[in-house]
């Protein structure tokens, strides 16, 4: 079975009076979830509106959602019980 996680990878503002979302993200941190497809690769991000804005004002997150075995996971928590 499978299980999604999210990958929180930086944060933006929506650009006011239009639909656009200005998001900044770190290079180093974007790059690690990179993927290829027939021959190029591909950075496949989901920008969201938070439910309230932070600090600084950033109305919304950006993140990258992996898949996860979730019976792995009770595997090893089984393992480590014993």
């Amino acid at each position: 079975m499978k299980s999604y996680k999210k990958n929180y990878i930086g944060k933006g503002t929506q650009v006011e009076n239009m639909d656009i979302v200005k998001v900044t993200l770190k290079v180093e941190e974007i790059l690690k979830h990179k993927h290829e497809f027939e021959g190029s690769e591909y950075i496949t991000l989901e920008v969201a509106r938070m439910q309230h804005a932070d600090k600084f004002g950033r109305s919304h997150t950006a993140y990258v959602t992996t898949t996860e075995e979730i019976v792995e996971e009770k595997a090893k928590r089984k393992t480590s019980e014993k």
